[in-house]
């Protein structure tokens, strides 16, 4: 099991694909780990050096103290490309990974080349939406607001029918730290990249999906309008839409970064 030891933080990872091929880093949305992006990844492992990895908090990386910080989401990435000796990469996220993927190309624009930014925003959601939510897990456990996170991220119809995939989704979640969980919250709560989107030079992919509950697609076009290069698409798709719209994600990726 690959493991990044930074001072006492521990950074789960995972590389996949084709060793001389361009590096593509996966971010995790909040509450999930790498294996999130298992619907892209026989697509993705024949065209690119796919790095996936566990954010602090999550997975089989270790859960320091919070809470944590949109930077230090970010420098946990560089930290993994120096320990690889990646130079630059193509960057996708989706919801709080594509928070981090914003934060390197306005803060590290030497290291990453082309961004692809799903289902996220620059700034979203109030304190008190995000100290109610923090609270309820830290008293209550990640039980307790899982189906509401499912029901966000997932349409009433994909539910319905027997899938396995909200299944092992909703496994991820509930095995999620409640420390971990929390202190990712406080990063959303604290962070505004609003004014640093002008920052970004990178071509940028910004795909949002039309019933997506948890970032409305108005938060994924003020993206689009400040990114100096960005192009911007809709799906009819939820938060998730890497699952939902499995197929046509990967094609997407496929397409912007090749």
């Amino acid at each position: 099991m690959p493991i990044l030891d930074i001072n006492e933080l521990h950074l789960h990872y995972k590389t996949d694909g084709i060793q001389n091929a361009d590096w593509l880093i996966l971010s995790n949305p909040l509450g999930t780990q790498l294996d999130v992006w298992a619907p892209q990844m026989p697509a993705l492992r024949k065209h690119f050096n796919v790095l996936r990895y566990d954010s602090r908090g999550h997975g089989k990386s270790s859960v320091p103290v919070g809470p944590y910080r949109i930077e230090q989401l970010g420098e946990d990435v560089i930290a993994l490309m120096d320990h690889l000796e990646i130079e630059r990469a193509h960057f996708c996220g989706l919801s709080v990974g594509g928070m981090v993927g914003l934060w390197l190309g306005a803060n590290r624009a030497p290291r990453i080349d082309r961004l692809v930014l799903c289902s996220t925003s620059a700034h979203t959601g109030s304190a008190e939406t995000w100290n109610a939510r923090i609270n309820k897990v830290n008293s209550e456990g990640m039980g307790a607001i899982a189906p509401m996170v499912i029901d966000r991220w997932f349409t009433p119809g994909f539910q319905k029918v027997p899938h396995r995939e909200v299944d092992l989704v909703r496994t991820m979640l509930l095995h999620t730290s409640t420390v971990g969980y929390a202190a990712t919250c406080a990063a959303i709560r604290d962070m505004d990249l609003r004014e640093e989107l002008f920052a970004i030079r990178a071509p940028a992919l910004v795909i949002t999906g039309t019933r997506d509950q948890s970032i409305p697609p108005e938060e994924g076009k003020l993206l689009a309008d400040r990114i100096a290069q960005a192009r911007y698409v809709t799906l009819d798709a939820p938060h998730l839409s890497n699952w939902e719209s499995a197929d046509q994600i990967s094609d997407m990726l496929i397409d912007f970064l090749r």
